[in-house]
């Protein structure tokens, strides 16, 4: 049976974290998630008692794949400042006790310190003080002519097949974040889309991603790539 849950009242201070490479969540955005080891079981229980609120966030080093190797619940490998907390939307609970999930993004954070596991899962003390409600930036357009070539050029040149038509059901917030969730930067440039300070920032940096993935431009056949920062 799945269960539907209604958003948080406040953003709590003390996060636990749901460390995954090469995930991405943001505000307002919806991350579906397979909840399969037992200390994130755990940590799902116990959101699911309280405000259903956990945050995503990277480790630094790149882990070479996402499902657990033994042992690997002792491991808390170092992880990024920054992060995005997001509640529990829509839920299941499979028979044998794993979750299918759907996170729905709220606010970005710092991570301030960590915390003492607890039930296995890792807890931070979280600021969300640097990064504005992303209600504020409502309305905000992007370049989306330049944004839907470039895209193109990155597809043909990686081999993926983008259905380029269904680019206008979105709004442009939408596309931007869409895009920098769903396509497969490398980690660190996760992050920095992730960490970047604005919406406009966003799309600056994912449009170098997207040109610097499609290679060297042809003749004629547009400006060339710039430069990620």
């Amino acid at each position: 049976m799945v269960n539907v849950s209604s958003p948080p009242k406040s953003l709590p201070e003390i996060l636990p974290v749901f460390p995954l490479t090469g995930v991405l969540l943001l505000p307002e955005m919806i991350l579906p998630l397979h909840i399969f080891e037992p200390r994130y079981r755990n940590m799902v229980d116990d959101a699911l008692d309280g405000d259903g609120v956990f945050g995503m966030i990277q480790p630094v080093s790149p882990q070479q794949d996402n499902r657990p190797l033994p042992g690997a619940e002792k491991e808390t490998p170092e992880l990024y400042k920054i992060g995005c907390a997001g509640y529990i939307e829509r839920w299941e609970k499979l028979p044998d006790g794993r979750y299918v999930i759907q996170l729905r993004g709220l606010n970005r954070f710092r991570l301030e310190d960590e915390l003492a596991l607890r039930r296995g899962y890792r807890r931070v003390k979280a600021n969300y003080n640097d990064f504005p409600d992303s209600s504020s930036e409502k309305g905000w357009k992007c370049e989306r002519d330049a944004l839907t070539r470039a895209l193109e050029g990155y597809a043909k040149t990686q081999g993926l097949n983008v259905q380029l038509d269904q680019v206008e059901q979105f709004t442009d917030i939408e596309l931007v974040n869409i895009l920098a969730m769903s396509l497969p930067f490398h980690p660190a440039e996760k992050q920095a889309l992730l960490e970047a300070s604005s919406l406009r920032d966003r799309e600056t940096v994912l449009l170098d991603l997207l040109h610097l993935g499609a290679g060297p431009s042809e003749p004629d056949s547009g400006p060339p790539p710039r430069t990620v920062h």
